[in-house]
């Protein structure tokens, strides 16, 4: 193993990071409102453009902003970050920006604005920057639908992606993530007057309900496999039986294999009514990040932290997905998790730990140095 002499990144503070983070806050960027995605994407282009010293190049796919840092001519470390959020238009004001006792709040701060700010100032503490790219999306809570080929087409090729989404409990990293699918089953059957005739009917509720079943049933929970039924809607009316429903599914699994035989068995399902229909939307949404496309990262990163004088950092496997998923489908190795701690995603509660911030981005930038001056293979 190469040792590599640790960085100046004494100018990596606190201070600076969270004054990054409150600037990216308070522009609000719920993933939905391609207007809000536009002008927060101009904020992080103008704070990247004053740390990094250059301007982005700016993608729009699909109406949906994305920036790009690019130096050198080929990527070797990839930094993935994302700057759409789930919080409506007007969070902001109920639940503004706010450093109280260490703790700092406002919506998206956890998920995952300061996880952004940390890519961003990790990046400006290296003087060589060469080989080192960050991609900032706009929609990853969305599923990544206009972005995952940015994703992949960035990735291809480089040694490592190094994924800021905010760490697990207790600042774990993230070394392995489920895959996801996600289904939109239209179920069709014939309406009737529930009370004159109800046996001309074909009753859509009936064989949603023996759909439900069925696919719960598809779970494994030995292999870490959930396919979970999440949303059903059926019927017009109280006295007519219904000729349509609805169901929306969610899968996670491990490895791809399992969301596979998933997604072959919900297509097989038949209805029980011979004149009635199933009709299967969606599919394979993120592939699984597995553990070997991590572990020699999290070893080169507990070695780091070590290096530093930081506290030991746990590793664990979550049922989330994030992009990540996407870079480690391709073969690149990945590791997750590398943000911000803290906890409340997605919730009122949502903040970070101050304290935590310099160290944490100390760290990543000193492993993206070692990563980039290394000829390792970082995979197991």
């Amino acid at each position: 193993m190469t040792t590599l002499p640790a960085l100046p990144v004494e100018g990596v503070t606190d201070t600076a990071i969270v004054e990054t983070i409150r600037r990216l806050v308070e522009c609000e960027s719920p993933s939905s409102d391609l207007a809000a995605v536009a002008r927060s994407a101009d904020v992080v282009a103008a704070v990247g453009a004053e740390l990094l010293g250059i301007e982005p190049e700016r993608i729009v796919v699909g109406g949906v902003t994305h920036l790009r840092w690019r130096f050198g001519p080929a990527t070797r470390v990839l930094l993935v970050a994302h700057h759409d959020t789930v919080w409506p238009l007007g969070t902001a004001e109920r639940l503004p920006f706010s450093v109280s006792d260490g703790i700092l709040r406002g919506p998206g701060c956890f998920d995952m604005k300061a996880g952004l700010a940390m890519a961003l100032h990790a990046l400006a503490a290296l003087a060589d920057r060469d080989g080192m790219t960050l991609l900032v999306t706009g929609d990853e809570e969305l599923g990544s639908p206009n972005s995952r080929a940015l994703i992949e087409e960035t990735a291809r090729g480089a040694a490592a992606a190094l994924v800021l989404e905010a760490s697990a409990d207790g600042g774990a990293w993230k070394s392995a993530r489920k895959g996801v699918g996600l289904y939109d089953v239209e179920v069709t059957g014939r309406a009737a007057h529930a009370g004159l005739e109800p046996e001309r009917g074909v009753n859509a509720t009936v064989e949603l309900a023996r759909f439900v079943l069925a696919v719960a049933a598809l779970g494994d929970p030995d292999a870490g496999t959930t396919v979970t039924p999440t949303r059903a809607e059926s019927g017009t009316t109280t006295n007519t039986v219904p000729a349509g429903a609805r169901l929306w599914i969610d899968v996670r699994a491990r490895t791809a294999a399992e969301l596979e035989r998933v997604d072959r068995a919900l297509r097989a399902l038949v209805p029980a009514h011979p004149d009635a229909a199933f009709r299967v939307r969606g599919g394979i949404n993120r592939p699984p990040m597995e553990a070997g496309m991590s572990s020699a990262l999290v070893a080169l990163a507990g070695r780091t932290a070590h290096r530093l004088g930081l506290p030991p950092v746990a590793d664990v496997a979550v049922g989330g997905a994030s992009d990540g998923n996407f870079t480690a489908g391709i073969g690149v190795p990945t590791l997750d998790g590398l943000g911000a701690v803290g906890g409340g995603a997605h919730a009122e509660h949502e903040h970070v730990v101050v304290a935590e911030l310099a160290p944490r981005t100390r760290l990543l930038t000193e492993l993206m140095h070692a990563i980039s001056r290394t000829d390792e293979p970082w995979h197991a």
